[in-house]
């Protein structure tokens, strides 16, 4: 509840300078101020129902008008940035007039400018808005070969499925969970893995969501590690419990053996960086007393949790965590938190893939950055 209060102040004055930029560079008139200052009221209210939804709102009645408040957020991210725009266009353009002389009322041609630039850039949010939901509701399988080094003969040519970051809850529901099983089944992978950040809530108003997760199935096995949002709701280690009761193998700083044939290759999977006690990552410990001579597979949630992995020595790690910024121009954010922002990088003798994940966190919108199921198939460096 903190949260929501803390961020529904913050949003409502964002909302107001919206409404004073939207409302007095244009001179719109009493009528068209009302229309305008109304629908930013009806939206913020929507914006909160979203924020609340799955974890202090039953996500039954919450859900369809939070789904509506957290596109107006994405929204409202280009409308400051278009409007911040006009803002400082203006600021500068009245410098250089003042400079010039005295500052008389503004010309004919100046307000038609940005009553024309203003409305331009509602356009523009609204229709980068609309664009990102569809982008965000359609992910798609992304392939990849990814060479290892110490790969045995006989995993040549493993295929693995990576789903990360499905974020169902506030905004997506059971529909979404099977919308994606039914593309991983589509491909039959040799192994499952699964990234964290499920769900955003609580297990009991977002659980069922997670249901059709029971339907995947791999010949290698199906296995998960926890993201940083199963934590926020305060269930993270009830999420992971309800996992295992829906057939996902949690790798709680644990290590596992995958074997074909006479060969083996190690998978271990750690807690997010972020978690709380008694569930802090502990790389050393998921690979305590293993054969340093097998390839290891890391699962954590992270891209920056692999410098534990390239100091023990991880042939792989597979994460998500970064949604790849999710809406532009964010990505260009991510470098300052993670090592990587999607796509495969190497660290030393350590390969790490960053999946653009599933789903999508907060507004269920992708702009510039198209939500994946990651297909990796394992080769022979």
């Amino acid at each position: 509840m903190i949260r929501l209060v803390v961020f529904g102040a913050l949003l409502a004055l964002l909302t107001w300078w919206l409404y004073r930029r939207l409302t007095r560079p244009t001179e719109l008139g009493p009528r068209a101020r009302s229309v305008v200052a109304v629908a930013l009221v009806v939206l913020w209210m929507l914006a909160l129902t979203g924020v609340g939804s799955g974890e202090l709102f039953a996500t039954a009645w919450a859900r369809p008008l939070g789904f509506v408040g957290w596109v107006w957020l994405a929204a409202g991210l280009y409308l400051v940035l278009g409007l911040g725009l006009i803002a400082v266009g203006t600021g500068v353009d009245r410098l250089i007039r003042r400079r010039r002389g005295p500052d008389g009322p503004p010309s004919p041609g100046r307000r038609r400018f940005l009553r024309l630039a203003t409305g331009t850039v509602v356009v523009a949010a609204v229709g980068a808005a609309g664009y990102g939901v569809v982008e965000a509701a359609t992910p798609r399988v992304v392939r990849v070969r990814i060479p290892l080094r110490r790969l045995p003969a006989e995993f040549a040519g493993t295929r693995i499925a990576l789903i990360t970051d499905l974020h169902v809850g506030p905004a997506r529901g059971i529909g979404f969970t099977s919308k994606v099983v039914d593309l991983v089944a589509s491909e039959h992978p040799d192994l499952i893995l699964i990234g964290g950040d499920l769900v955003d809530g609580t297990v009991a108003k977002v659980g069922p969501d997670l249901e059709p997760l029971a339907g995947l199935q791999a010949p290698l096995g199906v296995f998960g590690v926890s993201g940083n949002h199963e934590f926020y709701a305060g269930d993270g280690g009830r999420w992971l419990d309800l996992w295992d009761r829906l057939g996902i193998h949690t790798l709680r700083n644990s290590r596992v053996e995958l074997r074909r044939g006479d060969a083996a290759v190690d998978l271990a999977g750690i807690h997010d960086l972020t978690s709380p006690a008694p569930f802090e990552p502990d790389a050393d410990a998921a690979l305590a007393g293993r054969d340093p001579e097998r390839a290891v597979i890391l699962l954590a949630h992270q891209p920056a949790q692999v410098v534990d992995a390239e100091r023990l020595g991880v042939d792989l790690q597979l994460s998500g965590h970064t949604h790849g910024g999710q809406m532009w121009p964010l990505g260009y954010l991510v470098p300052l938190q993670q090592p990587s922002v999607t796509g495969l990088d190497r660290f030393g003798d350590t390969v790490l893939y960053t999946s653009r994940g599933a789903g999508a966190w907060g507004p269920p919108v992708r702009v510039g950055t198209p939500p994946e199921i990651t297909l990796i198939e394992l080769v022979p460096a």
